[in-house]
Parts: structure tokens; sequence; C-alpha cells
């Protein structure tokens, strides 16, 4: 019972999983990656779509104003007006440090009211004194439909350079109470370039060839963000959509249709990202604001970098200290690293697990097996040379292959046919015992200690069909084990550990007949592992069918 009991435990594989994603993080860490949630690692390594924004991700954040153009017809100077509102408004986004660093500020008209900006309004307005109430934003938030059409044309136009547009509006109505004027007339269109990372274009490629699809959620003008997608590369970057007035519904309907969503809330990016979860995808989100908190918290995978808001790095499961998105390859690298190298490692315990409850059933349904055959210690030599040192460094060792199917199918298409050739030669050794018996020299105590032998060698032919095909890491990894493996049972055989009472021990020379029972057993058993394998592949991939 003892030796049942103790036979099912995988002992040491929760040990081996805890340390192999430790180990993924201890290397996240040296390219600064906080992981702060250790199962992340596998969440991430099975993303199969990758949400962000086009600022700090696909450009670097640096923009610029490339030119302010005033309407045809108006005679102002917008500049001058521009840097009084920036003094009012004192706002610190990354559209303002560009404003700020072409117009300059200045305090040379009065502000009597203003309005800062926010994700929600897409908008700055400031009332002054002498002059009336100026904004600038984006075109379609500040201009009523009728103006705007006016202007769209020529808006799109620059939209589709890759440049982001907004425009410099006033009307004669102040502000109050948060309230906006619908009357504003334009005066200038603000053009602005952000700066594509030199690096950008080499992680999108990586992604796309690791079978992870890109979407861009981004606040700006779709058309924009299109282009500036197509620059680096994103597939079906031409597939936008405006997400503008359009009701939750239609925002969730069209999540798997595009992939750039311009002009998007906090409350559309979150139901993106649900729509795409409950259309199968395993998602990932990247933000670094609170506006972001809603989608961070419906993605399988958040993630936030150092100087994002404290809110959007505590509800994520992993921060890039550095601040570079670019790093993402190496994340999704280490977790396909642990998870698949865990996959092989795990079916060489579960296949002693499978293994001990299909003979212990076997000897209970039996009626000439007196007792379980095998006590603990006739295993000792399968669970270190086969199952622990093998699996330990299985799990460090190199593996980019995308993840496949659910982990416990992959874990137990890999360990029932292994199990299935270890119980194949006890069954034939216990039919030997039962037939021929101790008469023709298989004994109970001979065949206990065959059996063990059996039972070593089919796990050695196991790890053989899990580190195929070999390379110059799993092949030094193997025969190093199957060396030790054969010193075992050499040394025994010749009776030098006889002190040693966990190796059995059976000498070569006055048990020939059972030997050769043994190499039958080993020619028999790779080519039917094989077989087995494929039979049960089959039979999964019609299931799944």
């Amino acid at each position: 019972t003892s030796a049942v009991v103790i036979g099912l435990i995988p002992s040491g594989m929760f040990l081996l999983t805890s340390v192999a994603l430790a180990v993924g993080i201890i290397k996240l860490a040296r390219h600064k990656t906080l992981v702060q949630d250790l199962y992340s690692l596998e969440t991430l390594a099975r993303v199969d779509t990758l949400c962000f924004d086009k600022t700090g991700t696909i450009t670097d954040g640096n923009m610029s104003v490339k030119e302010i153009i005033n309407i045809e017809g108006i005679d102002l100077d917008s500049k001058s007006i521009i840097s009084s509102m920036l003094f009012a408004l004192n706002d610190n986004n990354q559209t303002a440090t560009a404003l700020k660093n072409y117009c300059g500020q200045n305090n040379s008209h009065e502000a009597i009211y203003t309005l800062p900006f926010n994700s929600e309004r897409k908008l700055s307005a400031v009332t002054f004194r002498d002059l009336g109430t100026f904004c600038f934003g984006a075109p379609e938030f500040v201009l009523s439909k009728k103006i705007y059409s006016t202007v769209k044309q020529t808006i799109d136009n620059y939209a589709s350079m890759g440049l982001r547009v907004m425009v410099f509006a006033k009307s004669n109505t102040p502000l109050s109470d948060n309230s906006i004027p619908n009357d504003f007339e334009p005066i200038s269109i603000i053009l602005l370039d952000d700066n594509i990372r030199e690096d950008a274009v080499e992680t999108i490629r990586w992604f796309k060839e690791n079978g992870v699809t890109i979407k861009v959620i981004s606040g700006d003008n779709p058309i924009t963000v299109s282009e500036v997608s197509k620059r680096v590369g994103i597939e079906n970057a031409d597939k936008y959509i405006n997400l503008e007035g359009l009701s939750d519904q239609e925002v969730y309907d069209c999540a798997d249709k595009y992939t750039v969503f311009g002009r998007v809330s906090p409350e559309q990016k979150a139901i993106i990202i649900r729509s795409l979860n409950e259309h199968g995808h395993t998602t990932s989100m990247t933000g670094d604001g609170v506006n972001d908190i809603l989608a961070l918290k419906e993605a399988n995978c958040a993630i936030s970098v150092a100087s994002g808001s404290e809110a959007a790095r505590n509800v994520s499961h992993l921060v890039l200290l550095d601040n570079n998105f670019n790093s993402l390859p190496k994340v999704v690298y280490e977790g396909r690293r642990v998870v698949n190298n865990i996959q092989s490692s795990a079916s060489l315990y579960l296949m002693k697990t499978a293994f001990t409850f299909l003979l212990s059933i076997i000897v209970l349904l039996v009626p000439f097996i007196s007792t379980y055959p095998f006590v603990t210690s006739h295993m000792i030599v399968l669970e270190v040379f086969v199952i622990g040192m093998p699996s330990f460094f299985l799990s460090m060792q190199p593996n980019s292959n995308k993840i496949e199917g659910k982990f416990l199918n992959q874990v137990i298409t890999k360990t029932l046919p292994c199990a299935f050739i270890m119980i194949f030669g006890e069954i034939i050794i216990l039919i030997l015992q039962g037939v021929i018996g101790e008469a023709g020299g298989f004994s109970s105590d001979i065949c206990t200690t065959l059996g063990a032998y059996a039972l070593t060698f089919a796990g050695a032919i196991s790890l053989l069909s899990i580190c195929l095909p070999l390379n110059k890491f799993r092949g030094t990894m193997f025969f190093t084990c199957l060396f030790c493996i054969l010193a075992f049972f050499v040394l025994g055989i010749l009776g030098l550990l006889s002190n040693m009472s966990y190796i059995p021990m059976l000498p070569l020379l006055s048990y020939w007949k059972q030997y050769l029972v043994l190499i039958c057993l080993l020619i028999i058993d790779f080519p039917l592992l094989i077989l087995i394998k494929k039979a049960l592949i089959k039979i999964t991939q019609n299931k799944a069918k």
C-alpha cells in the first residue's frame, strides 16, 4: 500500500514548476521587467492578441509640432493665443509639451475660465477676458458636424500622411460649469509628428512571425494611426474604424473585425478587450494611464510601465521598468520556454503515476498476483536518473515554440504512451511468473527484480522520445543519464553494490533467460511507444474536429 501511494505522487513536479517559473522571472528582471504575478508568465506566453496604444509603443511619445496652418481667410496670431492658453491650462501631457516647445508660454491674455484636457472630451479650452473662448483638440470633438464636414477632407489628407491633426478654434460663448460651446469656428490646423521607435519594426515583425495578432487602440484619428501602423508593418493596418458615437454593442461587434481603432474612450477599450476574450482569444493589454485601468483589468495579462500611473501599475501583471514595450518579445519567449519545457518534464513525473495506478488495478483484479510487485526503493534509479535529473535540465533548455493546445491535453498525450509501455513490460513479466513460475526460473523475487529493470529502461526509452530530436544539449543530458543508469545496474549485476538494498541484483550468467526477456522487451518498447503516440494524437485530433 505504501509503495502504491508513494508511486502515485508525482513528487518534485510542483517544486520543478515553481523553480522553472522563478528562474524565468529572474531572467526577465535582468531585462528590466518586473513580474508581479508568478503565473502571468504562462498567461502572456499563451497570448494570441496583443492590444496597445500607438503613442509610447509604436512611437516614442516625443511629439513635435510640424506646422500650424491658418484656415484660408483667417488673419489671427494663433501661436500667441495658444501660448497664453498653455500658460493658463498648465497641462502636462505630451501634446501640451510639444505645443510649449513650438509656441512657448506667456500671460499676455487674461484667462477667466479654463477647461483642461481629458481623454473623454479630447480637447482643452480657455475663455479670455478680452478675446472670447479658444479651444484646441481633436477636430471631431471641437467642431460641430456641419462645420467639421467643411474641413474633413483637409484633415484626412494630413492624417493619411501619418500626422496627428488638431484644430484650433474660437467661440464667442464663454465657458461655464464645464459646458462646451457648440459654435466653435476653426482658425487653424495644428500638425504634430510622432517619432516612430527605431526597434518598433523589429518587434512587430517578431510578433507577426510568432502568430500574435496586434490591435492598435488609440484616441487619435484612425487614419493617422492606420498610416503609422502600416509603416511599422502591422498586418491588416488598413482595417480601421472610428469608434466615436458608436454604441457599446456596436463596439463589441466590431472588435474582432478591425485592427486599428481610433477615437476610443476608456470604456470602449474595456469593451474591445472583453469582446476579444469572449471570442476565444487570449489577450494582453498594455497601458500606462488611469484611463487604461478598465481595459487592463479585462485583459488576461495586463502590462504597464514604470513611468505610468500608480493605479495602472497596481492592476498590471507585468511592469516594464525601462518603459520600453519592445521588451515584450523577451517576456513571451520566457513564458513559452517555461510552459513548453514543463509540459515535457511533467510527462516524466506523471508516467510513473499512471503506471502505478494501472498496475495497482491489475494486481487487484488478477487472482494469481498476491502482492504488489514493487517496494518504493525499487524505483530509486527511475526517479533519479529518468525523472528527477532530466526534468530539471529539460525545464531550463531554450524553447521558443508556440504553445499548442491545452496544457493538460498535451501532458496526457505524452504521458499515456510512456505509461503503456511500462505496464506492457510488467504484464509480460507477470504472465511469465504466473505461467512458468518458480520451476522455470520466474519466481516472485526474480520477476520483481526483472520488472524493476524493465520499468527503468522503459522509462529511459520514454525519456529518449521526449528528447527527440536530439541536439547538443538534450543529447548530452540523455546519454549522461543513460550512462548513470547502466553503471548502477552493471555494478549491481557484478555484485559490487550488495550493501545497497535499493539496487535490484540479478547476476548475468545465472539468469541469461531473464535477460533475454528483458532485451526483447526493450526492442519492442520504442516502436510500440511511437505507435501508441501516433494513435493517441490521431484520436485527439478527431475529437477536436
